[in-house]
């Protein structure tokens, strides 16, 4: 049977409210988190941002049982690879067998911040290849010096590495770049019931790696409240790649959102208190090819949304909560 998660959305909420929502996830019978990893909310109405990997460790001494990972981290641009392998290894110290690295090609809105040129998709794939191999070196321990095409590590050793390297699973939407998570990790992360994407990350690899899909819902109290909170809090929902890849700012996603409406979002977020509609959505995605689906709560109400699922939901899928 499919496993249920959590998102934990670093652009909506702030830092010690994620640790907080951490907890209630497990306590309601989720079994994993990906927690995102950005620089920049998508908008400002959003507003926060924190540093993922603090997050993490606060994570890490406040649950027992929760799997986490990041969803997903870029270690092209904004962090180095190198520094990535170092954070992610500490992070496996103090979550053991329950912490796993995901990572992506990332977008504009984060990566630019340090003023480099941002690459086409086809670049961003090869150093994210290339990145994936920095980070499973330095995993390996010892004095360890590579010297690629875009990335230099010169005697650099990982003190603090935990008995055996977390997964690394690799995001993504389209057909080539999941041909090359199906090559350089051991797992695939995607958005939505990405069918194509999940057949192509199966067919570039027999083996029975794990699939993680995320899902978005806004659960109220009436369907119309959750509609309108969908709109104001997350109108990006409504935009295509590679628009969200590519946008720098912000207030550029903000523009590009007024020609968005309520109905577009509503057609991509699963709105209101009918579980029927929530079950429906994460079958479809179970049905796309994904064994593990992931639920982004859009909005303040995470704690209307927990009870509701654990209630509602999750035992439809054979997860109960802690207190059962």
């Amino acid at each position: 049977m499919a496993q249920i998660g959590y998102s934990l959305s670093s652009e909506e909420h702030p830092a010690l409210d994620l640790v907080r929502y951490a907890q209630r996830a497990e306590e309601a019978g989720f079994s994993f988190a990906l927690i995102s990893d950005h620089y920049h909310p998508w908008t400002s109405k959003q507003g926060e941002s924190p540093f993922v990997w603090s997050v993490i460790g606060a994570i890490a001494a406040c649950t027992q049982q929760l799997r986490l990972g990041t969803g997903v981290t870029c270690p092209l641009m904004r962090t180095h690879p190198a520094i990535i392998a170092h954070a992610a290894a500490t992070a496996a110290t103090m979550m053991p067998g329950r912490f796993f690295l995901g990572v992506g090609t990332g977008e504009n809105l984060n990566e630019h911040i340090l003023g480099g040129k941002w690459p086409p998709i086809a670049q961003r794939r090869e150093m994210l290849r290339e990145a994936v191999e920095v980070i499973r070196l330095l995993w390996q321990g010892g004095l360890q010096s590579h010297y690629g095409q875009f990335y230099n590590v010169e005697n650099a050793r990982l003190y603090s590495l935990p008995p055996e390297p977390p997964p690394i699973f690799v995001a993504a939407a389209g057909e080539k770049t999941a041909q090359l998570a199906a090559k350089i990790g051991d797992g695939l992360i995607s958005v939505g019931a990405n069918q194509e994407a999940a057949k192509a990350f199966q067919e570039a690899d027999s083996d029975a790696k794990p699939r993680y899909g995320q899902i978005a819902v806004c659960w109220a109290e009436t369907e119309e409240t959750a509609r309108k909170t969908a709109y104001e809090w997350w109108p990006i929902s409504a935009l295509a790649d590679p628009l969200t890849q590519e946008l720098a700012l912000p207030s550029h996603f903000e523009s590009a959102s007024k020609m968005v409406s309520e109905l577009d979002v509503e057609s991509r977020i699963t709105c209101g208190p009918d579980p029927t509609r929530h079950i429906e959505a994460i079958q479809k995605c179970i049905d796309a090819g994904f064994d593990h689906v992931y639920i982004h709560q859009i909005g303040k109400d995470q704690e209307g949304f927990f009870k509701f699922y654990e209630s509602e939901i999750l035992p439809e899928f054979g997860q109960k909560g802690l207190a059962a």
